[in-house]
Parts: structure tokens; sequence; C-alpha cells
């Protein structure tokens, strides 16, 4: 196994992996990957309250109108789908060279509409995120319902998932069904890097006033220049690819006022690290009085 996953999980509670032959690992923006006790970089959004939800504004907006042109485009997607249907009934027992090319033809199309349908699907889901219904939540029962849910299909792909999550985490507010979708992107994400099979780690630790989630992979590894694209709206490096499973999972995260950081190197697998503030306590209610 490589030594990103055992210095990985020897070292869960407090430490990130650290890669074979003691070179340096980068993030996804190209800079040393930080260490657990760095200090975090100033956002303009602590400075600038206002502008920040001008911004926010701005951005629900362009979601909106961008997932009603999506519609827009999916309806007479349909009607063709429909209609490409009839055609392929009509021609089902070809007869001839032409009725075979034909149906040929017609195939192709119903292909090419249901691959462009499900972009259309991905990104309305992508554009949908606004709205988060949140729960004061244990972030390891997350992890384990979802663990019992994919395990089965994990076992006929053999990769082996391996967890490591620490006792009595803090709790956290998360959309439970959103950042399971989230998580699944992942996951699916390191099953595409493990053609072979491998094996799929995933760690809980608490540091400081966050929680944070590993999700490692024995897979493949990414390039410096994969590796900075990844979170890009429709870049994928697989045939067939939305290119939008990566970024659902960032603006997921970032709904939770989360963060989620990748470290890889060819042929050495990939470590996605999220961190999710601790939910603030409730305020106790006031004793009714008789």
């Amino acid at each position: 196994m490589a030594n990103l996953v055992s210095s990985t999980i020897a070292n869960a509670p407090s430490t990130t992996p650290t890669p074979r032959g003691g070179s340096e690992r980068r993030d996804s923006a190209g800079a040393d990957a930080a260490g657990p006790h760095a200090p975090a970089a100033p956002h303009a959004v602590d400075e600038e309250p206002d502008g920040a939800e001008r911004l926010r504004a701005q951005y629900a907006e362009i979601s909106q109108l961008a997932g009603g042109l999506a519609h827009e485009i999916k309806n007479p997607l349909s009607t063709v789908s429909l209609n490409l249907d009839l055609l392929a009934e009509d021609f089902q027992n070809p007869e001839t060279p032409r009725d075979r090319r034909v149906l040929q033809r017609v195939e192709r199309l119903r292909h090419e509409i249901h691959r462009l349908s499900g972009i259309l699907e991905n990104f309305l889901r992508f554009a949908r995120i606004q709205e988060l219904k949140l729960e004061v939540i244990d972030l390891n029962a997350v992890l384990e319902e979802l663990h019992d849910f994919y395990e089965p299909h994990a076992a006929t792909k053999s990769i082996v998932l391996r967890t490591r999550l620490a006792p009595e985490l803090p709790p956290v507010r998360l959309d439970p069904e959103l950042f399971k979708q989230a998580l699944l992107n992942l996951w699916l994400n390191a099953e595409h890097a493990m053609p072979s099979g491998g094996e799929l780690i995933l760690t809980t630790r608490r540091e400081g006033s966050a929680v944070v989630l590993d999700v490692i992979d024995t897979g493949v590894g990414m390039t410096e220049e994969v590796r900075a694209r990844i979170f890009d709206a429709f870049f994928s490096t697989r045939p067939g690819g939305s290119g939008l499973g990566l970024p659902t999972t960032r603006k997921i995260v970032e709904a939770h006022q989360g963060t989620i950081r990748v470290q890889s190197e060819p042929g050495k697998g990939s470590q996605f690290t999220i961190r999710l503030p601790i939910a603030a306590p409730t305020a106790p209610r006031p004793a009714e009085r008789s």
C-alpha cells in the first residue's frame, strides 16, 4: 500500500499523510499543503460582509437563470427523445440495408440525447444548491450510513472500504442528504481512479474549531495540471464524464461553510480533506414558571 495510506491511518487523529520518498506534497492550488495548525488565511467575507452578501445574491440569481435555461433545453430534448423512440420502433425489424443504416443512426442519436440529458440533470443539481436543511448531527453517523450503502457496490469493483473515525467527535451542522451526495461524488471519483481495485479510507478527527474528514484512495493519482482543474465545472479526464461531480461536491461543502482541499501525486493515490465548523452549542431554554 502506498505510504499515503499507511501514514494517514497511523496518524489520523493529529497529522496528514506524508508522501513516499520525503518529497513535498502540494495542494490543488499549487501551494504547499498547510499543516493542521497553520493559521487560516484571511477572507474578504469577514472584512466586507456587505460585499459578500451582494456576491451571494448575484450568484443565486445567476444560478436561477442557468437552471431556467437548462429546463428550457431539457423540454425539447425530451420531445426529440420521445420521437426517436417511436422512430426506432418503426425500424425495429430492418429488412433492407437502408433500414439497418437508419436504425443505426437513430440509435446513435438516442445515445447522444441520453448523454445530453444526463449532463443537464447534473447541471440542474449543481445550480440548485441554495437552501440547506441543516441539522446538528454526528458526521460519523452520516459516514457509517453511507458506508453501509456503498460497500456492496465497492466490493464488486474490488475496492475495500476502511474507516478510522474519531470517537466523541463534536457535532456539525449538515444537510445530511445533500452532504451524502457530496461524499458519494468523492467516492465515485476514487472508484474511477482505481480501475483494478484498491482501498478507500475514511478518517475523521477534530482540529481546533473544525471537524476534519479525509477521503483517501490508493488509485492512480493526479498530475499537478489535472489537480489544478478538478474543481472546474465540465472538466473531466474520464470519457463520458460530466465534469460536474467534484465541482458539485465543492459547492456543497462551501455551502456548509466548509473547505475542501486535495493532495495527490501520480501513482501514489489522492487525499481529499474536508473541514467543517463545529456546531455552536444550543443555548438552554429558560425554565418555565409554574
